[in-house]
């Protein structure tokens, strides 16, 4: 970490990312406490830190010193101390606040660090004790005040991500897998980046391909329960960090109120249509991807005692086209599932997202029989719940359904919500009765 000689140089820093700041640059007292390298921000992200957001955009950074170090002061125009920030230089989030208090050594923050995994991974001890899960989200990145960092327990086998610079480093992969295996023993612990992130934040160098930490022979494959269903996972394939653990809960709430014949639109690997298949003697999951149904039918052979002879099958197929000819051609069902992937990934994607969501629900809403079931959702962090549940009730009008709402959901508790950090609630579910 740099010393006390880069304390009050300064260099600007491009101005180029959502929303220009309206303040120019000032000239700062130097923070007297710590006495280490601190970034400057505008006012308008001194007020969302003190709002309690943790996220400094790249248009409100109005001054970083020479040669900056990972872990950063943060201070507003005026020489106010903000806090401690990771420094990410690549990337439009440049600063992600982690104290509002000065964290002045790295071994200091490494502490930190671990204390606040432990905290977060006892957390979750009540999810894991209940006998019919053994798998969840053990870190959420902001939501656990981590920003940056992910681990995910798939059975015995835990995948981690760090996804900032500032994370990317052996001292935080030795506290992140000491922490780890002191508290829950795995198999193996796997990193496992995710290339869109790296690319974003410039992280140049590639993580080990081989695992962080293994008792015996490497596990990379394996079995885990959810819901006391099985589920096949492998830890070099699929999407995010493998599977949905978000949608835990909202696949337990759908079992409970399906019925009849069910349709999972965008099954992935069988999640809904799996859980749907525990109350219904008929089931059919569509998805465009070949290798998710695979895996889906691999899941399904994996449960077939316990799913009481439903009769799944598996349509690869693209869900928008699908649905128009069905609906057109007047296939009816008794519960539907809409889980369809992030439509909107930016704000100007909002408006295409929304037309997405509303055909989708236009098509389900005419596909279900009087009584029926709808279960949608959306994981697009940008169209809000308001603006998500509005959709819904504009197909509604369009298909001349009434729409009678059973339950508005979130993701599972393991995902937990900040309120002041809105982008920690991403996940919408709406349970409805449809007449």
């Amino acid at each position: 970490m740099a010393g006390k000689e880069g304390k009050g140089q300064r260099r600007e820093v491009d101005a180029d990312s959502p929303g220009p700041a309206k303040e120019t640059a000032a000239i700062v007292a130097p923070v007297d406490e710590p006495e280490m390298p601190a970034a400057v921000v505008s006012r308008r992200a001194a007020d969302r830190l003190r709002a309690g957001h943790v996220w400094v955009y790249r248009s409100d950074v109005m001054s970083v010193p020479d040669e900056a170090p990972h872990l950063l002061a943060v201070a507003d125009q005026r020489g106010s101390l903000l806090g401690t920030a990771l420094y990410s230089p690549a990337s439009e989030i440049v600063l992600r606040l982690i104290s509002t208090e000065p964290i002045a050594t790295e071994a200091a923050w490494l502490d930190l660090l671990g204390t606040r995994m432990r905290k977060a991974v006892a957390e979750r001890s009540a999810i894991l004790s209940s006998g019919d899960t053994d798998s969840c989200r053990l870190i959420f990145s902001e939501a656990d005040a981590l920003p940056g960092m992910i681990a995910d327990k798939y059975g015995e086998l835990i995948i981690l991500q760090l996804l900032t610079r500032a994370l990317d480093n052996e001292a935080v992969r030795i506290v992140a897998t000491n922490v780890l295996r002191e508290m829950l023993d795995p198999a193996t612990i796997v990193e496992r980046p995710d290339p869109r992130i790296r690319e974003l934040e410039q992280l140049t160098t590639p993580p080990d391909a081989a695992p962080l930490y293994s008792r015996g022979e490497p596990l990379m494959r394996t079995l885990f329960r959810m819901n006391g269903l099985l589920f096949h996972y492998d830890a070099g394939a699929g999407q995010k960090t493998g599977a949905f653990l978000d949608q835990r809960e909202n696949y337990a709430a759908a079992a409970r109120y399906a019925q009849g014949e069910a349709l999972d639109v965008c099954t992935y690997q069988g999640g809904f249509a799996l859980h749907l298949a525990k109350a219904c003697p008929r089931v059919t999951g569509i998805d465009v991807s070949r290798a998710a149904l695979e895996v889906a039918e691999q899941n399904l052979v994996a449960n077939a005692d316990v799913l009481n002879g439903a009769d799944v099958d598996w349509i690869e197929a693209n869900a928008f086209d699908l649905l128009r000819d069905w609906s057109d051609s007047g296939a009816v069902y008794d519960t539907i599932a809409l889980d369809p992937p992030a439509f909107a990934k930016s704000k100007r994607a909002v408006e295409g997202a929304v037309r997405g969501y509303k055909e989708l629900n236009l098509r389900a809403l005419k596909m279900l029989r009087p009584g029926g079931v709808l279960v949608t959702c959306s994981c697009s962090h940008h169209v809000s719940l308001a603006d998500f549940t509005s959709v819904v009730a504009a197909a509604a009008g369009d298909a001349r359904r009434r729409v009678r709402l059973l339950e508005r959901r979130g993701a599972a508790a393991d995902h937990p919500v900040v309120l002041t950090i809105p982008e920690t609630e991403y996940l919408k579910c709406l349970i409805c009765r449809v007449e």
